[in-house]
């Protein structure tokens, strides 16, 4: 456990679910930490949008060392990290629920085509396009 109050341990302890109609459609996640909930809602607003941590930072009026501190203490994984995991998220419930294309499947979720959302499906998921489809 973290030594600042406020700041819970593992994040199976301070997450809980909220309206699944909130962040287009997508599960968002409430937090017992308020920058962490302000960083999640960030970044499903601007999926779809290369960024730069030192800005998310500055919207969020805080440090970049803070954030990254918060969401791993929170989350147990980077920022980074947890803008990619929505990201494959939000791919996936495109492929499952639309005749999309990959290309703009990738290009709506942030990605510059589709060989780099195959290959981070592919990595994180441990599925192909036809898989995922298909499930």
């Amino acid at each position: 456990m973290s030594g600042r109050p406020g700041v819970k341990g593992p994040a199976s302890e301070s997450l809980r679910r909220r309206n699944p109609r909130e962040a287009g459609g997508q599960l968002a996640l409430a937090h017992s930490d308020a920058l962490v909930e302000r960083f999640d809602r960030w970044a499903r607003e601007r999926i779809g949008t290369a960024f730069k941590l030192d800005e998310v930072a500055r919207d969020l009026a805080t440090s970049k060392r803070t954030l990254a501190r918060r969401v791993r203490d929170v989350l147990g994984k980077t920022p980074i990290s947890h803008v990619q995991d929505l990201r494959i998220e939000r791919a996936v419930h495109l492929l499952k629920t639309s005749d999309t294309s990959v290309d703009s499947i990738a290009h709506t979720v942030g990605y510059a085509d589709g060989v780099t959302l195959r290959t981070l499906l592919r990595r994180r998921l441990g599925k192909g396009i036809r898989e995922i489809k298909g499930a």
